[in-house]
Formats: structure tokens, C-alpha cells, sequence
């Protein structure tokens, strides 16, 4: 199916969403007043408007943060009901909050009540959303007749998948090809063009859509192809797999008026990173406040145990190589980094990263403050400067970058982190080629509530010391 048409199974599940949410509220709201408990019950009219607006606000913004509705139509019940569950636990929590923060005098069973029915209602509507779709679009849907321009693989598969969509009114009305293009065998119920044919079959047939599907070295010879359906206004498409092992994601944007095909090897929604920006500021702003007399109370115990700066700075690499000061409380003796060579043969790394398990290095109060990673509080500042995000890889030394192999610096393209995903999966008993296996990982995978995951699960395994070093 064509993203657009996803575009579109999302709005009507969030439309959904809203609506059932609305029917759960007032059945919520009629079952209570019928249980004949013996607290009266009743909201009036302004309080229930906000507590229903709250509550729908909750159920949406859980839906897309998730991204519940990109998969729906297509998910197994396993996962559309852990999906729902989440929202409606998610709900009433909302609902808590909000009677919480309005002052209210809420029913617990209403509230109960409330998210048990926005689990029926969604469940039952999601468990026939994939086969509701495909009736709407067959019942009220036109078919949308598509033709092929090419036979090799790329063609072939396009023309799979096009099958495999075709309860949402997609059709194949042949290929096109000429005799540089036929490569591969097409099937039988499908008939196979010249493009010279192309005019007469637009006057006699319905085509919607052109999908050129061949090497990029014959796009240039079919020019003349492009400005026919131009002028006839039909819609093409072409398939950008010229680089078959290219897993980046492609898209067009536009520079002036020059269009710009795009490979993204990396996350690239500006308006999902504007939100993980802001809540980077948000958290390291909040925490220095919070932790400012821990920070002090830390500092002067750094100055007071062992000679040297309070704070340990080193040059970092950070987003696509940006350099930046690495802030940290110092752990290590002042000649700390005199004395690394005279160690080297006791590093436990193999490639790239020098680690030793029990530095001789570490002061007594630096081996505490490991432990528990609050040498790392200082680049709290680095995540409000921009050098950093609360979660992402994290920043390598310049030294360490220059011994990376090709497909490990895409780790740069991601702003490193406080946390990452290694740091849930083992910490520093983790070799190096797994930190980079699991850093690919995060960015290929990368998403606002994989941070959360992260986060959440890095605070108790930080408050035990468990996995550092």
C-alpha cells in the first residue's frame, strides 16, 4: 500500500479514537450514575468538557507517540491489544492527573469504568479495522489502474506488491516495455506494451498511474516518456532501489526550485527531534536545578579528597563529528592521562577503547562516583549547550573516531547521550563491537518513546551501580 494511503488509515484511526473515546466517557458516565453507590455522583458541564478534552488529548497523543496507527491495519491481536491496553492505562492516568491537578472530587469507579469501556470500544473496533478498510475502499473506493514501465526485478516486485494491496483498489493494467528493457519474464495475465504504445493506450485505456521501474541508466533515454504523461497529467512514479544495498530512507525535498532526491541514513523528522530538543533542555534544565546542591556537595568533595580540578574536560566528537568540551567530574588522578601509556598493556579492549577494570588511576571518592555514574552530572550543561542529548551514543574521543571502520561512523550522525541503549544492556561488560552493533541499532529504530524506554530504564540501574566500572 502507498504511504499515502497509510496517511489516510491514520487519520481515520485517530478520528476513531476520538470518537469511541467520546462513547466511553458518557457510557463511563451513565453506568456510575446507575450503580446506585452511595456517594452522589455528578460533574458538571465546564469540569466535564475539560476532563473529557484532557482525556481525548491523552488517548491521541499516546496513539502517535506510539505510533499505534502506522500499523494497525496490518497488526496481529496480540498487538493490537497490548497497543490498546497501553492507551487505556495510559488514559486514566491522564484522567488521575487531571483531577488532580483541577482539584476534583472524581468517582474511582468512574474512572475505572472509564478506561475499561475505551478498552472494549478500541479493541473491538481495531480487530476489524484491516477488513473495514478494505470494504470501504472496495465498496466506495475507485480502483486505482497502475502500468509498469520495465520487466526486471525491481518491475516484478513493484508488481507483487501491487497484488498484495489490491484490496485497497490497487490494479495492474500491464507493462511497458521495449527491447532494451525486457529482462524477465512477467505473468501471463498481465499484458506487456511497447512504450510507443503508450499514446494510443492512454486514449483508449484508464491508466492513473506510470511506475517506471528500471536501471537508472535508462531513465535518461525516456524523457520523451516523462513529458507525455506530463502533458497528459498522469501521475508517475519511479523506483529509486538503484543502489540496492543502501538501506537509508529516500525521500524528496526542494531547494529553491530544484528538486533534491534524499538519502537519510539517519532520523530526519525536524519536527520529532524539535520535541526530543526540547525535552532535553526541559530535563537537563530541571535536573541542575534540582541536583544543584548534590553538584556542590560533589565538588568539594572532589577538591577536598585529591589534588586537581574539580571538573575533567576532554574534546569529544559529537553530531556528525562536531567537536565540543566533554564536561565531567574529575574521578581520576591529575596526571591521569600522563600516566594511560604506562597502562596500555593492561587495557581489557581489544579495539578502539581503553578500559581497565580497577584503574589504578581512580581516586577513592572516583571509584564511588563511578559506580553510580555521577561523574557524568556535568554534561548535564553539554545537553543544554546542544553538545549533547539526554539519550543517544555516546560522544568518542577524536583519537577513538580515526580507528572506526567505515560503517561505524554512522554512530555519528545521531547527537550523543547521557544514555544509550548499550547502557540498559549491559554497561561496560559489553565489547566494543556490540556497543556499535546496539548504537546502530537505537538510530535505525530510533523513535520519542524508545527514549523514554531508555530513560526510564537507565535510573534504577544507575541508583544500583549495576553494570559500571
Amino acid at each position: 500500500m502507498f504511504s499515502r494511503h497509510h496517511r489516510k488509515a491514520r487519520i481515520l484511526f485517530a478520528l476513531s479514537d476520538l470518537l469511541f473515546g467520546i462513547l466511553a466517557f458518557y457510557a463511563a458516565y451513565f453506568t456510575r450514575s446507575q450503580l446506585g453507590l452511595p456517594n452522589f455522583f455528578e460533574i458538571d458541564t465546564a469540569r466535564k468538557i475539560l476532563l473529557l478534552g484532557s482525556s481525548l488529548f491523552a488517548i491521541v497523543l499516546t496513539g502517535v507517540w506510539f505510533r499505534v496507527y502506522d500499523r494497525l491495519d496490518t497488526a496481529r491481536m496480540p498487538l493490537i491489544l497490548r497497543e490498546t491496553t497501553r492507551q487505556s492505562v495510559v488514559t486514566m492516568v491522564a484522567v488521575v492527573l487531571f483531577e488532580y491537578v483541577g482539584r476534583f472530587d472524581l468517582s474511582r469507579p468512574f474512572v475505572v469504568l472509564f478506561g475499561a469501556y475505551v478498552w472494549i470500544f478500541f479493541a473491538l473496533f481495531r480487530l476489524r479495522a484491516g477488513s473495514l478498510l478494505r470494504a470501504l475502499q472496495r465498496g466506495f473506493g475507485t480502483p486505482n489502474y497502475l502500468m509498469i514501465v520495465g520487466t526486471g526485478q525491481s518491475a516484478l516486485r513493484i508488481a507483487r506488491s501491487i497484488e498484495d494491496s489490491a484490496d485497497y483498489g490497487l490494479r495492474i493494467s500491464g507493462f511497458l516495455t521495449d527491447g532494451d528493457l525486457l529482462q524477465h519474464e512477467v505473468p501471463v495475465r498481465y499484458p506487456v506494451h511497447r512504450l510507443s504504445e503508450l499514446p494510443a493506450l492512454l486514449d483508449r485505456h484508464v491508466i492513473d498511474e506510470i511506475i517506471f521501474a528500471v536501471d537508472s541508466s535508462h531513465l535518461a533515454d525516456l524523457e520523451d516518456v516523462f513529458l507525455l504523461c506530463d502533458e497528459e497529467g498522469v501521475r508517475t512514479r519511479v523506483a529509486c532501489d538503484f543502489f540496492p544495498h543502501v538501506n537509508s530512507e529516500i525521500y524528496l525535498e526542494r531547494l529553491g526550485s530544484a528538486p533534491l532526491l534524499t538519502f537519510s541514513a539517519a532520523p530526519h523528522d525536524e519536527l520529532r527531534l524539535l520535541v526530543k530538543r526540547a525535552t532535553d533542555v526541559a530535563i537537563a534544565l530541571a535536573s541542575l536545578v534540582v541536583l544543584s546542591p548534590l553538584l556542590l556537595l560533589i565538588g568539594l568533595v572532589v577538591r577536598l579528597t585529591s589534588p586537581g580540578p574539580v571538573l575533567f574536560t576532554q574534546i569529544r566528537c559529537g553530531l556528525n563529528g562536531r567537536r565540543f568540551v566533554f564536561y565531567k567530574f574529575r574521578s581520576m588522578c591529575e596526571n591521569a592521562e600522563d600516566l594511560k601509556k604506562s597502562l596500555a598493556h593492561r587495557n581489557e579492549r581489544t579495539e578502539v577503547v581503553f578500559k581497565i577494570r580497577n584503574d589504578p588511576r581512580l581516586t577513592a571518592v572516583g571509584k564511588w562516583l563511578r559506580k553510580f555514574s555521577l561523574d557524568e552530572l556535568p554534561q548535564l550543561w553539554n545537553v543544554l549547550r546542544g553538545d549533547m542529548s539526554i539519550v543517544g551514543p555516546r560522544p568518542p574521543l577524536p583519537d577513538e573516531v580515526q580507528q572506526y571502520q567505515r560503517w561505524q561512523r554512522r554512530r555519528l550522525r545521531m547527537r550523543p547521550g547521557l544514555t544509550c541503549l548499550w547502557a540498559i544492556s549491559g554497561r561496560d561488560s559489553l565489547d566494543f563491537e556490540t556497543w556499535m552493533k546496539l548504537d546502530m541499532q537505537y538510530i535505525d529504530s530510533w523513535s520519542l518513546a524508545l527514549d523514554w524506554k531508555i530513560i526510564l530504564q537507565t535510573l534504577p540501574r544507575v541508583v544500583l551501580g549495576k553494570g559500571a566500572s
